[in-house]
């Protein structure tokens, strides 16, 4: 028989596996949308909806996923998710035209939010004390790997073996995760769990499919359109129908009371900032990166790797250190040195080279290296572990929420900037220029009459770098309050599981 020692190390290994893939699928396939719009012959909102599409479910089924798993197994439903996310990856290498695509990877999100949902609910029900702290770290320097090393990776698979197998590479991951998840990984379920809440699982599903996808939409749409308004006015009325639905049944997907707690919003809140600062930047930078600096998707991967790196190294040893000090001021200094590292990148200018992002790069892996393992030890550290699910949910919700609304925000910040900045240098450039340049920068600069390029190019950079800046302090300024409610909220009184975290004084 196996031993439990064996067992939770397992667990971890196959945990860490499924959100390096899900993670990694939201960044790597930037670098191959050129590809994939020549090869299938999309057009710009085909290729919008790539990204979205996977983003749009992932972010609408945390929560759900949670909740089911907390009463049909975390096992089996984590299991459906890899499944679904192993299939779906095949298809999406597999697509012939847009619509599949796009189709494919909607499934894939669907898969990918089982998997994330439950992935801190499985470590929680297999470590306990100074060991969860350092689990829970090493799921951190994960979740930080993965999003920052997309890049590199997609660069890698793109210029080697084709834009298919940033999807194909999941397949035999996958596979080989299925087996060790239903062969090494221990069932567990809330015994009182009940009946499946379905009122608040539609209702709260539907609410946040309507927010996420106004979110995703509002700048190619116009957030004055009827659609976008229309969207956020649906998601009002179902998330008081979700309110109501969730005062009054007996056993609810989302125990309302837990926002009773003051750390429990303060783990929400600080997952909400961290994403919505430096993860909602990397579309940005990545973007600066290879349209202004001109460098290749590969080049571009390794020049996010001191990112990477440090969070990679930091984040296990901020496991380690919840054993001793107070998961608030992990939080607290952790998004403090990431809106200090995003504060010392605005030192770019239209002449710099990316080393200036250096300093700042270095800060904020460290910053994210200190959250995550804190944020993961807060988030399911406050609730009983048969809701290690439902916790666990609601703050991964949070997080891809806070990654859909800061490139939305930012988005519509850095257009409007380099709008205004290019009609300053370049009063009689058309309209359009404007969005060429924040999607292709300085590239945009190849469609000017010969006589016009140089100018163009220069005005390009300007612009977007300038605009670039002012998300760059927007976000610098979101990690800072994300940072002072942290500290304020999360208070050692509020914790009721075992993370060492809970133990240290508050």
């Amino acid at each position: 028989m196996m031993t439990g020692m064996a067992r939770k190390w397992w667990t971890l290994l196959v945990v860490c596996v499924a959100i390096f893939m899900l993670l990694l699928d939201i960044t790597v396939v930037n670098v191959a949308l050129p590809d994939i719009q020549r090869e299938l012959g999309a057009d710009f909102s085909d290729v919008q909806w790539v990204i979205d599409a996977y983003a749009l479910t992932l972010a609408t089924l945390l929560l759900t996923a949670g909740s089911l798993g907390d009463r049909l197994g975390r096992r089996k439903v984590f299991a459906a998710g890899l499944v679904l996310f192993t299939l779906a990856s095949l298809l999406c290498g597999l697509a012939t035209s847009p619509t599949f695509l796009v189709l494919a990877r909607a499934v894939q999100g669907v898969g990918g939010a089982i998997m994330f949902a439950l992935s801190l609910a499985l470590i929680a029900q297999e470590f306990e004390g100074r060991e969860r702290g350092t689990a829970l770290g090493i799921w951190g320097a994960t979740t930080g790997a993965a999003v920052a090393i997309g890049p590199l990776v997609g660069g890698v698979l793109v210029e080697t073996l084709g834009w298919e197998w940033i999807f194909f590479v999941n397949v035999p991951v996958g596979a080989a995760g299925l087996a060790v998840t239903l062969i090494k990984v221990a069932e567990s379920r809330d015994p009182s769990g009940g009946r499946v809440d379905w009122p608040g699982t539609v209702t709260f599903s539907t609410a946040l499919f309507a927010l996420v996808f106004a979110l995703v939409r509002g700048s190619a749409e116009g957030w004055g359109s009827p659609l976008i308004v229309g969207l956020f006015a649906a998601t009002v009325i179902l998330l008081g129908a979700f309110l109501f639905i969730e005062s009054r049944v007996a056993a609810p997907m989302f125990d309302l009371s837990l926002f009773r707690k003051p750390a429990f919003v303060g783990a929400d809140v600080a997952a909400f900032a961290l994403s919505a600062s430096m993860f909602a930047m990397f579309l940005y930078l990545t973007l600066y990166v290879q349209n202004v600096l001109g460098y290749s998707p590969l080049e571009a991967g390794l020049r996010f790797l001191p990112v990477t790196l440090t969070s990679f190294f930091v984040a296990p040893i901020s496991g380690r250190l919840s054993a001793r000090v107070p998961a608030r001021l992990l939080l607290a200094t952790g998004l403090a040195l990431v809106g200090l590292g995003l504060a010392l990148m605005t030192a770019l200018d239209p002449a710099s080279d990316w080393t200036v992002l250096l300093p700042g790069f270095v800060l904020a892996g460290a910053g994210v290296g200190l959250v995550n393992p804190a944020l993961a030890s807060t988030a399911i550290g406050v609730v009983e572990p048969r809701r290690s699910g439902m916790a666990s949910g609601i703050n991964s919700t949070f997080r891809q929420v806070g990654i859909a609304t800061g490139i939305a925000a930012l988005g519509a910040v850095f257009s409007e900037q380099v709008a205004s900045r290019l009609s300053e240098s370049l009063p009689r450039a058309p309209g359009a220029l404007a969005e060429a340049v924040t999607n292709l920068g300085v590239r945009a600069a190849a469609e000017a009459p010969p006589p016009l390029r140089d100018a163009t190019a220069r005005a390009a950079r300007e612009a977007f770098v300038g605009g670039l800046g002012d998300i760059l302090t927007i976000a610098s300024v979101t990690a800072f309050a994300g940072a002072l409610l942290a500290a304020l909220l999360v208070r050692r009184r509020d914790f009721v599981a075992a993370p060492q975290a809970a133990e240290a004084p508050a």
